[in-house]
């Protein structure tokens, strides 16, 4: 997370977080970073659908539709973040942290969108691990590819 607050800083952009699975998590992780009050805007923890339907105004039929584990969801919530927050780079995440299937979708099923300079990159990975490795696993993910993005 170093590395990504110190590339934010130098190309003077702010960021924020929309979280689902890892439960502001991804947030933190930022904020623990000195230098991070330049850059980091806030975040939103959208756990449950109703949160991502009445705080950030995702279209219930989306999630009806696809589920909150899905591509379409997480691309959703970035683009609602950022228009709520107006942050550079939005970074949002919904997926299956476990135990158990959800949505018929499997254990590790993370489905994650950045949002920077109007675009929206969708990715879809599974991870291994349990609900916390899982958790840690999207929180360095999303922030290599922020750093990819911004031309590393």
């Amino acid at each position: 997370m170093k590395e990504l607050v110190a590339r934010l800083q130098q190309h003077q952009l702010t960021i924020a977080t929309v979280e689902s699975l890892t439960g502001g998590l991804l947030c933190a992780k930022i904020s623990e970073v000195p230098g991070a009050s330049k850059v980091l805007k806030g975040g939103f923890v959208t756990y449950m659908s109703e949160v991502k339907e009445h705080v950030l105004g995702i279209d219930p039929n989306l999630i009806e539709t696809y589920g909150v584990v899905s591509k379409e969801c997480a691309k959703a919530m970035a683009i609602q973040g950022a228009k709520q927050i107006e942050a550079n780079i939005v970074l949002s995440c919904t997926g299956n942290a476990g135990p158990d299937v959800l949505e018929g979708k499997a254990v590790g099923l993370v489905d994650m969108a950045i949002y920077y300079d109007k675009d929206v990159y969708v990715f879809e990975e599974i991870f291994p691990g349990n609900r916390n490795e899982v958790r840690e696993q999207v929180c360095a993910y999303l922030a290599h590819k922020v750093l990819d993005i911004l031309g590393k």
